[in-house]
């Protein structure tokens, strides 16, 4: 589709199915879903947090990827599997976005793709 390019990044875990890890268009890219997976696809254990901290670091990678960095993220949305995670991940996305405050909003839901916790997605500028 003109004006539209999909992002795919080497440095962040291959997608689980058919779709790119962002697509960049009209100056924004739209980062695709992100779960604690490390770059070889192994499923990131342990606490909300040290997923937290890989979530964001594919991100990071996708983001530069697309020429752009989590300093430029204008929206994200959190998807949680259990609300009684919020206070945790909370402590950690603060780590992250301490000054530059994004939009946010943090949903629990049902289920996550592939059993996950909790998953990101953002919008950022180029």
């Amino acid at each position: 589709m003109p004006g539209l390019t999909p992002i795919n990044c080497s440095n962040a875990p291959p997608a689980a199915a058919s779709y790119s890890h962002a697509m960049k268009g009209n100056g924004f890219i739209y980062v695709s879903g992100q779960i604690a997976l490390l770059p070889d696809g192994t499923r990131v254990e342990g606490s909300i947090s040290d997923k937290a901290h890989q979530i964001f670091k594919n991100i990071s990678a996708i983001l530069e990827t697309a020429g752009s960095s989590l300093n430029k993220i204008i929206k994200v949305n959190i998807f949680l599997a259990n609300i009684k995670d919020f206070e945790e991940f909370n402590a950690t996305y603060i780590k992250y976005f301490n000054t530059h405050k994004p939009a946010r909003s943090c949903v629990a839901v049902a289920a996550l793709p592939l059993g996950a916790d909790v998953e990101v997605e953002v919008v950022a500028l180029e």
